[in-house]
């Protein structure tokens, strides 16, 4: 271990190890320290006492926070930059920093670059979010203390894994954001805490990964990442120099399932080391699946008990000493650990009937056709329901080819008859071939799975394509299922598509295939005919041409039935 990562710094004197490593001419230390002395300049210049913080660059993000902390700011992480999500910040901010819009930005150099760093006070505050995977995000305030034991505890649990003796400091990679709290920790934080450095920025893909590792000496690099990306590690790439590069891999935001676990240990050459914890507790317990299977062992310091079936926690994590009793259901195993159940807040009622969703996605992923399952309640017109979005195994998009939408989806409630209520057998269906969308944490939110059952555009399977000069044309297969949200009020027991959306089909699906310009506008409708109606169920093809001189797009609906639509759309030259 080099003599740097012998010093434990803390979170509270972060800034003064970043200056000691700075002394002896530490590049990114140096860098770092400018740049968060240019924060503390702005923020110490800014009115209000809260203020929200958003930047991609772990590096430029560390420098803001310290710099916000360091002139006495509370510190508000927002989770994205969603709408909703900046529509509800507004009631827990005085003012906004980093890449949001009219975000407060620091000038290029600082006053006084060298001026001194004190110890950050206990009692510096800083605001998060809870994920949103299981409802809406819930605001949870910390005291830097509670994050300075958490870095303390990590490193007493994990700190040999991460200190690579070949190299003059580990390398870290990340897959996970900053703005919640693994990433935060993990990328931020604890790295700062025991004077390591840290990733340069967040990976979206496998192939940077791959290259990002490639050259690097052995066991010199430590991986930050989550469930959703360990269930993704295509067999095409070459993990030759990752395999070689890593020394530890680190998944943390819901338990990692088995399959995953082996395709990681194989590919990536590491069993991960999942963290287990949330939001409101911090960090609770870990494991790796090669050794330790579905048994969690608590982190050091943190004590547990079982309370009624649900797990009770007391840890320097918290907010105070008192018991904090999860929403997980769990049973101690014979090694002085414990099993997870589920969760407790999982549990619905509709139509006053007690029903688990936890246990219908069991359910569901119990199926051959089935790698992943979320259901969520929705509102329909004959009221509260059950919808379910899945990831289809190679099995599962082998029968929906096979048998079609619909009877594919009646294969799927048959198989829950019995294990399932009639009443919660899933009403919406959304049916993903690779993944369910994720954030930058990795998680698919509710959010997010919202926005999947108020799909209006159907998915459309392209099946030509051609260009001849003025003329591009294309051709696709369109799945007009019955959860099409277009539906829903047109009409109560007679669902027909609306013109209207047939309209916004084409013009929404035709950019996807034909060079027409992102920035065209709407001119006019010509010779348009609705011919006749389109149902669910139907598969409906889909033919268009874009007409380069009249910059015009002709298009025309057709089906077994016959006609359906068709009709050429104008669209305002560029000029």
């Amino acid at each position: 271990m080099s003599e740097r990562n012998a010093d434990w710094y803390g979170v509270r004197g972060a800034m003064a190890g970043l200056a000691r490593r700075a002394a002896h001419d530490d590049a990114e230390a140096s860098a770092l320290l400018a740049r968060a002395a240019a924060w503390r300049t702005a923020f110490a210049a800014a009115p209000g006492q809260r203020w929200a913080i958003y930047v991609e660059s772990p590096r430029e993000f560390a420098a803001a926070l310290f710099g916000a902390w360091h002139a006495g700011k509370h510190v508000v992480l927002p989770g994205d930059l969603r709408t909703d999500t900046l529509d509800a910040l507004r009631a827990h901010t005085d003012g906004w920093a980093g890449e949001m819009t009219g975000g407060l930005v620091p000038a290029a150099t600082a006053p006084d670059p060298d001026a001194p760093w004190p110890q950050l006070p206990a009692n510096a505050r800083i605001t998060l979010f809870t994920s949103g995977s299981t409802g809406a995000p819930t605001a949870i305030d910390k005291r830097l203390s509670q994050l300075d034991a958490e870095t303390a505890t990590l490193q007493a649990a994990f700190g040999a894994r991460v200190a690579a003796d070949v190299v003059a400091n580990t390398r870290l990679l990340t897959t996970v954001s900053h703005q919640h709290i693994y990433g935060l920790l993990f990328c931020v934080l604890w790295p700062l805490a025991a004077g390591r450095s840290l990733p340069a920025g967040r990976l979206a893909f496998n192939e940077e990964l791959v290259s990002g590792c490639a050259g690097l000496p052995a066991a010199s690099a430590v991986l930050i990442t989550s469930p959703a990306h360990l269930r993704r590690l295509p067999e095409g790439l070459d993990w030759t120099a990752v395999r070689q590069a890593l020394s530890a891999v680190f998944s943390s935001g819901g338990p990692l399932p088995p399959a995953a676990a082996d395709d990681a240990l194989r590919q990536l050459g590491q069993s991960p080391i999942e963290v287990f914890g949330s939001s409101e507790t911090g960090g609770i317990a870990w494991r790796q699946r090669a050794s330790d299977g579905e048994r969690w062992t608590p982190l050091p310091g943190v004590t547990w008990r079982i309370e009624d079936r649900f797990l009770a926690v007391r840890s320097p994590h918290l907010p105070d000493d008192d018991w904090y009793v999860c929403a997980d259901l769990a049973h101690a195993d014979a090694q002085h650990g414990f099993v997870l159940q589920g969760r407790a807040d999982r549990v619905a009622k509709i139509e006053e009937k007690r029903v688990s969703l936890t246990a219908i996605e069991q359910a569901l992923t119990a199926l051959p056709w089935v790698l992943e399952a979320r259901v969520l309640l929705v509102d329909l017109d004959i009221g509260t329901r059950v919808a379910a979005a899945l990831v289809l195994s190679e099995a599962g998009n082998a029968r929906l080819a096979e048998s079609g939408r619909a009877a594919f989806v009646a294969a799927l409630k048959a198989s829950l008859t019995g294990s399932v209520d009639p009443l919660a057998l899933p009403r919406r269906w959304h049916l993903a071939q690779d993944a369910l969308p994720v954030n930058a944490q990795g998680k698919t939110t509710e959010a997010a799975l919202r926005d999947l059952f108020r799909q209006t555009v159907p998915r459309a399977v392209w099946i030509e394509r051609g260009e001849g000069g003025e003329k591009h044309s294309a051709a696709a297969m369109l799945d007009i299922h019955e959860h099409l949200a277009i539906f829903d009020g047109h009409f109560p027991g007679t669902p027909i598509v609306p013109g209207v959306a047939q309209i916004d089909w084409v013009m929404t699906l035709a950019p996807q295939a034909l060079p027409i310009p992102p920035r065209a506008a709407f001119l006019r409708l010509d010779v348009l005919k609705f011919q006749g109606i389109i149902r669910p169920g139907m598969q409906v093809r889909m033919d268009l041409e874009w007409l380069v001189e009249k910059h015009a797009l002709s298009f025309r609906l057709t089906s077994a039935a016959g006609p359906h639509a068709s009709g050429r759309i104008a669209f305002r030259s560029e000029a």
